[in-house]
């Protein structure tokens, strides 16, 4: 209900002020929301020839192709002027994500197509795991720990060893194999569910776990850093993985009080215990490597526990095929069983991921979002908040609503400010520490047909901005 709200306030306020910027004069045309491309120029005006400065008309009249870029022009050097027809079409400064149209065609060929693609490969992995018994056995050593976050899940319940690799996946930067996962735990846990359109209490803290990012390899955000010439790509490994846990914390607490879970179990503490010792372990093994080995280190480390993770399915599950439950069902065969229900599922969650991002495009593209971004800024600065981190902030604000918008300003805030500024390694670290909350809620409950999603997106939010204020603080802290 309250995403259903949320969705229509952004779409409705976003035509609202892309009109009203129309006909005040602020826009030339709204062609590009509908049609434009990202990094394309905008269209901001068109003139008549004689309308133009003299040194402008004389370079015009002078290009062969009657298409001239200005370099030369302080106020304006991105300008980019086409003469055609007795007007002169005058571009300036670039579009920041797809217009409606185009998005619709990329949600499904740069967005939906791999993700199915994905799903159908895990989710064949997936099928192997459980007609081979591994994903019974994970489940029974883990039980003891996950009925105590999850009382409403049943002892040795399957579920709990799709959440298990779900939440292995994404500490270890697997964004590939962590999505099917997942959707293969709401799938389990939604059999659970009395209330099939309204989330379970279940559902809503392992989505808040989920969301709220616990990353311990940072292997996309080192390489955005490396291809920026970081002096040291991996420097924001530690913040990162204190911000993402103090994060983790903040949901486990905030929904566990909600749902009055009992912190003091001491199955619970031990395995806090030995979370953390281990994130410490292993960061101390890292801190003493030099910079080449950090790098051969966390590049390797992830697609390593992966290939393990793949082989250690094959080969238990040919060890055990004479004991599937269809006698004449070979290895591949199950494996084809499960990608086939991966296909189906990325089929199922497209139209909640395309109202999703399509709303979004038009929110970016209104112009509505960049105002809100600048106020939130100035009211930052004029509380005295440092200037680089203000303008770390559009990261942290586009985080929750499109991983690849605010990969973009990551990337640009690098590109602009330096990969080594503490506004770079501050966006990094935003980049790095949340989920895109509103694009996991459109396509976790969506494969499972919730409607209702309760204080879910309520929780997520507060978490994401509680993980905003933590890198805040570790960045300043650390750099």
């Amino acid at each position: 209900m309250v995403l259903s709200r949320f969705w229509l306030v952004i779409f409705i306020s976003s035509i609202v002020f892309i009109v009203v910027s129309l006909f005040s004069g602020n826009s030339y045309t709204i062609d590009f929301v509908l049609n434009g491309k990202k990094d394309d120029p905008i269209l901001i005006s068109e003139k008549y020839i004689d309308q133009l400065p003299a040194f402008i008309k004389d370079s015009i009249a002078s290009a062969p192709d009657k298409r001239m870029v200005i370099n030369n022009i302080a106020s304006n050097p991105d300008t980019t002027y086409v003469y055609s027809a007795k007007t002169v079409k005058i571009y300036s400064g670039v579009q920041k994500s797809d217009g409606l149209l185009p998005t619709c065609k990329s949600t499904l060929i740069d967005l939906v197509l791999p993700l199915m693609a994905y799903l159908a490969f895990f989710c064949g992995l997936m099928e192997l795991l459980i007609i081979s018994g591994a994903s019974g056995k994970l489940a029974i050593v883990l039980s003891p720990v996950f009925v105590k976050v999850f009382p409403s899940i049943p002892k040795n319940h399957p579920s709990i060893s799709y959440m298990t690799l779900n939440f292995a996946a994404n500490f270890l930067g697997l964004d590939s194999a962590a999505t099917p996962f997942g959707l293969k735990a709401m799938e389990s846990l939604q059999e659970l569910n009395p209330e099939k359109d309204k989330a379970s209490d279940a559902q809503i803290m392992f989505m808040c776990l989920h969301a709220s990012g616990l990353t311990l390899i940072a292997t996309s955000i080192i390489g955005y850093r490396a291809a920026a010439n970081a002096s040291n790509p991996a420097d924001v490994m530690l913040p990162c993985i204190i911000t993402s846990f103090i994060g983790t914390i903040a949901a486990f607490l905030i929904v566990g009080i909600k749902q009055k879970i009992n912190f003091k179990s001491a199955s619970l503490v031990v395995a806090l215990i030995t979370l953390i010792a281990a994130i410490i372990g292993l960061l101390m093994y890292i801190n003493h490597l030099d910079l080449i080995g950090k790098n051969y280190f966390t590049a390797n480390l992830s697609s390593m526990i992966l290939i393990a993770i793949i082989a250690f399915t094959l080969i238990f599950s040919f060890i055990k095929e004479k004991k599937f439950s269809d006698a004449n069902t070979t290895v591949f065969d199950a494996f084809v069983v499960g990608a086939n229900n991966g296909v189906k599922t990325g089929v199922i969650i497209f139209p909640y991921v395309l109202g999703m991002l399509v709303a979004i495009s038009l929110f970016r593209n209104s112009g509505l979002f960049e105002i809100i971004s600048n106020w939130i800024a100035f009211i930052f600065s004029n509380m005295g908040v440092n200037k680089q981190i203000t303008d770390a902030l559009p990261v942290a604000m586009l985080r929750p609503f499109s991983s690849a918008g605010s990969r973009g300003f990551l990337i640009d805030s690098m590109n602009t400010f330096g990969a080594d500024s503490l506004t770079g390694r501050l966006s990094s670290i935003f980049q790095c520490s949340a989920e895109s909350t509103f694009y996991v809620i459109a396509v976790y409950f969506g494969s499972v047909n919730i409607k209702n999603t309760r204080y879910a997106l309520q929780t997520m939010l507060l978490v994401d901005f509680i993980c905003v204020i933590t890198a805040i603080f570790v960045a300043t802290w650390f750099f």
